[in-house]
């Protein structure tokens, strides 16, 4: 029997920059957003991070996304 598996949802993960440690290297901080519609495209995702980020105090450094399937 094959495997078959559905799209769920999405989680936006991004990784964000609060400051530098005593040898210069950066402190890297993620935060993770779930039950983002598996559906919606990846530019639409990308986006929404770079605005949210716009609006705050530390810099984003990278944006994922991490699609969840349930396998039948």
């Amino acid at each position: 029997m094959a495997v078959t598996s559905v799209a769920k949802e999405s989680v936006l993960v991004v990784t964000y920059q609060t400051g530098v440690n005593a040898s210069g290297a950066p402190i890297l901080r993620q935060r993770s957003f779930p039950n983002i519609l598996a559906a919606a495209p990846d530019q639409d995702v990308f986006d929404v991070a770079n605005a949210l980020y716009a609006l705050q105090q530390y810099p984003l450094t990278a944006v994922r996304r991490d699609n969840r399937f349930e396998l039948a």
